[in-house]
């Protein structure tokens, strides 16, 4: 499921890959709207299954392991926590306790607010799998067919 949202460069919110285009992706908002618009090849497009965090242990963690420790910890629903309101000790407690051993040189207050953000967006609009190796055995089982 990460692996088809995506994250555009310059672009408010969370979109999912519909289908490519002629040198374009064809994206849909991951809202109510669910409006369908073209991402070309100048746009920076990144997808959340590709996004890690960085640890003291010199590793990344997934952000799909990410949203795990956030559902675990706080429900699969939105978060009352708003990361645009929020102060910033509000994100950091937030933030130390999903992951405990995040980077504190390398993660910014930012980058936290962005993934709570990311986090309540999809929440909203209903999806609340995150683990990568569902994605993976059914995309095995789809070659192998």
């Amino acid at each position: 499921m990460i692996k088809k949202i995506l994250a555009i460069s310059g672009k408010p919110g969370l979109y999912k890959l519909i289908s490519r285009g002629n040198k374009s992706l064809i994206v849909e908002t991951v809202d109510e709207q669910k409006k369908r618009i073209p991402a070309f090849g100048a746009d920076r497009v990144v997808s959340l299954g590709d996004i890690s965090i960085y640890t003291n242990d010199d590793s990344e963690v997934p952000l799909a392991t990410v949203f795990e420790s956030i559902k675990t910890n706080y429900g699969e629903k939105p978060l009352d926590l708003s990361p645009k309101k929020a102060s910033q000790d509000d994100i950091i407690a937030f933030f130390t306790k999903v992951l405990p051993n995040y980077d504190t040189d390398r993660v910014r207050v930012s980058d936290m607010r962005k993934v709570l953000s990311w986090y309540n967006i999809l929440t909203a609009d209903g999806y609340t799998e995150f683990a990568a190796k569902d994605e993976e055995e059914s995309e095995e089982g789809a070659t192998e067919k």
